[in-house]
């Protein structure tokens, strides 16, 4: 999925669905950094797009609140 599919898929949500989905994404982030400190983590770009989708995440929640306030 590209990154703009993935963005537009995000847009569409509601805030509690992207309270879930930052919740899956936060556990996910959990394991890497397991995996990776038990020297188990094979994809370690994964990481780097974990971190960015949390942050896009949380941009949108922000987005939403502000236009919901208006």
């Amino acid at each position: 999925m590209s990154d703009k599919q993935r963005l537009s898929d995000l847009k569409a949500m509601s805030e509690d669905q992207l309270a879930d989905e930052l919740l899956n994404l936060k556990k996910e982030q959990f394991n890497l950094r397991f995996q990776k400190a038990t020297n188990q983590l094979e994809n370690t770009s994964r990481v780097r797009v974990v971190r960015r989708e949390v942050a896009r995440v949380k941009t949108l929640v922000v987005q939403k609140r502000g236009q919901a306030k208006k």
